[in-house]
């Protein structure tokens, strides 16, 4: 017998005489590829009252995000945001938001190199997110959620980048400087019809430093203006599919085929409203009465989101100090009462996710959760509840290859491409 055919001979005599492998249960399979993912969620709000000494994400906190509940969920990655709401386009206005941004950088530093630097670290490239993980540390990126508080010196994206800032948007809720809002649909009042003339500046400003361009607030004519000048990927931070959603901050798919054509990625957003609006309005408006009565049992006035605005800042600070604890006894409220309608749940969540991938494919779609700004569903309601997410992909047959791709490598290579495009710029 030739020596090949012998050892072949061997390995299946070998093979037919072992024990036949157990199968791996679901259960086993779902925290398998949950584990061996770098999980990243791409926003999630602050609020600098929590980034204190006595108070911070060491502990278990009402707020969705901390390291507690991280751990608990196997989140590996939240982008904290650095948001400020728009003001008037004054040097007054611009001054303000400018200490608002400032305070909020300065908290996500205090966590990750004086609070607990031993437990997270605040990477800016995907080979840092990579180390810090490897090292057994939980990962702050920052993300900059309306660029207002830059004012009109261009420089100051340099500054935000020097920070840590690794991606922004160039507006929010109302036209800023640089681009006219999503929110511009509501009276079809725009200010600059797309972007500005500084808008276009901030593009290449943005190209240039390595800083990824966020889609997820602008108009769609801004969004397809940004498209059409960038010379790398762009983002949709926290945006959900418009077909299925009828809800101006969701991309329609014209948007989303431009998205592809670009090479950039969409972060669905686990947000009730941009996800279901009928299971949402419904729920909403039963939630919104247990949310009042606990509210009123605590002293407090509550108020809806879209109250928020016109609010003082110490309204606004007060408030916020207590709706976390709100939001949180609410919830729980909800999920024992069996009169509550059917919330909006990961299930609607994944339908979108499905959506977008058959539509632009699997490597331009990722997940965000929008946690501390709105964001949380039935299933997925706060960071500790992560892992129910990958449950659901596995549930709906994604591979591991492909529930990688969603929960984390699309958005790092699109971070990658675009400090590659960066680094061609400066050279």
């Amino acid at each position: 017998m030739k020596p090949t055919l012998y050892i072949l001979g061997l390995l299946a005599f070998n093979s037919c005489n072992q024990a036949p492998k157990e199968t791996e249960s679901l259960e086993a399979k779902i925290d398998r590829i949950h584990s061996e993912a770098i999980t990243i969620d791409t926003h999630n709000d602050i609020n600098t009252a929590n980034f204190t000494d006595s108070i911070n994400y060491t502990q278990r906190l009402d707020t969705q995000v901390n390291l507690p509940k991280m751990n608990e969920g196997g989140l590996d990655v939240s982008w904290l945001i650095v948001y400020t709401g728009q003001g008037e386009l004054t040097e007054a206005g611009y001054e303000k938001a400018k200490t608002n941004a400032l305070d909020k950088f300065s908290a996500i530093h205090k966590l990750t190199k004086e609070i607990a630097p031993e437990k997270i670290g605040l990477a800016t490239t995907a080979a840092e997110v990579r180390s810090l993980i490897n090292s057994g540390k939980k990962v702050a990126m920052i993300g900059v959620e309306n660029a207002y508080p830059i004012g009109m010196d261009i420089g100051n994206f340099e500054t935000y980048y020097n920070l840590g800032a690794r991606y922004i948007s160039l507006s929010h809720n109302g036209h800023s400087q640089f681009s006219d809002s999503n929110t511009g649909e509501k009276d079809a009042v725009w200010l600059h019809n797309g972007l500005s003339d500084f808008g276009k500046e901030a593009v290449a400003e943005m190209n240039r430093l390595g800083i990824m361009i966020d889609i997820s607030h602008p108009s769609k004519e801004a969004m397809m203006q940004m498209i059409s000048l960038s010379k790398a990927p762009i983002i949709a931070s926290h945006s959900s599919a418009r077909a299925l959603c009828d809800h101006s901050r969701n991309l329609d798919d014209e948007q989303l085929l431009l998205l592809k054509e670009n090479g950039g990625v969409v972060q669905t957003v686990a947000f009730s409203s941009y996800l279901n609006t009928e299971k949402h309005e419904a729920s909403n408006e039963y939630a919104k009465e247990v949310y009042q009565n606990i509210a009123k049992e605590m002293g407090v006035l509550w108020y809806e989101r879209n109250q928020f605005s016109s609010l003082s800042d110490s309204e606004r600070a007060t408030f916020m100090e207590v709706y976390p604890k709100i939001v949180s006894l609410g919830k729980e409220t909800l999920a024992n009462d069996p009169n509550a309608p059917e919330a909006v749940s990961v299930l609607d969540f994944v339908n979108h996710i499905d959506y977008l991938v058959n539509l632009i494919g699997i490597d331009h779609v990722g997940i965000s959760s929008d946690f501390d700004g709105g964001g949380g569903i039935a299933g997925w309601s706060d960071a500790s509840e992560t892992k129910n997410v990958t449950a659901a992909l596995v549930k709906r047959g994604y591979s591991q290859e492909q529930i990688n791709k969603l929960w984390g490598e699309n958005l790092l290579r699109v971070l990658d491409e675009v400090q590659a495009v960066s680094l061609k710029l400066k050279s």
